[in-house]
Formats: structure tokens, sequence, C-alpha cells
């Protein structure tokens, strides 16, 4: 009757140790989200400014520590990409739509 009583101890005391933990994670105040926030906004004024066109949002973007991408819709049809730096700046904005068919 002891060595079942111990058992059955051990038993539990085995199954304790299999609790598992969740944790919540808020993802909208994680650096990089933060960052790539801040590089979306910067292709967004970037291609805003190059096209002439203030109709702009944000298609996809792709965050790198090196440089974010961003894929901005312009208008009803357009597509543009542009990179963004941490430090506000962006390069290579080009039209990602077929300039011939236009």
């Amino acid at each position: 009757m002891k060595l079942k009583v111990v058992l059955g101890g051990l038993a539990l005391a085995g199954l304790a140790a299999c609790v598992e933990t969740v944790e919540t994670v808020d993802l909208s105040t994680a650096p990089g989200n933060t960052a790539e926030a801040n590089a979306q906004q910067a292709c967004l004024r970037g291609v805003a400014n190059y096209t002439g066109n203030s109709d702009v949002r944000v298609k996809s973007s792709s965050f790198s520590e090196a440089g974010t991408e961003v894929i901005v819709g312009v208008g009803p049809t357009g597509l543009w990409r542009c990179i963004a730096y941490r430090d506000g700046s962006t390069t290579g904005i080009t039209s990602l739509n077929d300039e011939g068919a236009l």
C-alpha cells in the first residue's frame, strides 16, 4: 500500500512538471514592427513625392536590418517598389507596372 502511495505521488509530481505556460506578446510594440512601420511611412512619402500622386498605400513590406523593401500601391492600378533605411532615407523607387502597356 505504501508503495502505491509513493508511486502515485511520483506520477502526480511528474504530471505537474508538464504544465504548459502561455505568454501573450503584443507584436505591435516589437522593435522590428516599429522599424518596419517607419520604413513604410518613409516609402509612402518618397513614392508620393516621386510620382506626384498622394493616393498611396502599402501593399506589402519585407523588413530587413539592411533595408526594408516596401511595395506601394499608387492610384487605382500603379505598383511601385521602394527601399527604406533606418535613418528615414529611401532609394530604388521604381515602377513595377509594365509601362509599355500603359
